[in-house]
């Protein structure tokens, strides 16, 4: 059971999610070009208030550039699953974080996540991949009733 909400917008059915992962896995990448709008439009339509989503990314692709280990720590929703060096990792909050980041942060995915372009995210009804899945972001709920959320790393996939 997940410990976090992801907003009710983001009501995707499992079937359509794993018809477009198939064609992702078939068809290559030139089969599935998209734009900048593309990926806007997919994140308004699965989770709203895709307009929050920008900052975020932006300062998650400059942190994991830079190795900015407290950037990254404040853009994630705790506890967080990490899963490095064959392990997996309930990390509890912040500072637990950034005192272990070079354990639960590979220079790979520092790389390929300071890389991400905007229209190479995959979206689905879980949230936002990067780097082929290292990263997710999703919409997290603030309140009970989700009237309010707020765009966080809800996993680190190593």
């Amino acid at each position: 059971m997940s410990r976090y909400t992801i907003c009710p917008e983001a009501s995707m059915s499992r079937l359509s999610a794993a018809l477009l992962l198939g064609a992702i896995l078939l068809g290559g990448s030139s089969a599935v070009a998209q734009s900048d709008s593309d990926v806007y439009n997919r994140i308004e339509e699965l989770h709203g208030d895709a307009a929050s989503f920008d900052r975020p990314l932006r300062q998650l692709v400059r942190a994991m550039r830079s190795g900015d280990a407290e950037t990254i720590a404040g853009l994630a929703e705790y506890p967080l699953t990490v899963k490095a060096n064959g392990e997996t990792y309930d990390v509890e909050n912040a500072e637990d974080f950034i005192d272990n980041f070079d354990d639960l942060v590979t220079p790979e995915t520092r790389r390929a996540v300071g890389r991400q372009q905007y229209e190479d995210l995959f979206v689905n009804s879980d949230g936002v991949m990067m780097a082929g899945g290292a990263v997710w972001m999703g919409a997290v709920c603030d309140d009970t009733a989700c009237e309010a959320s707020h765009w966080a790393i809800i996993a680190i996939n190593n």
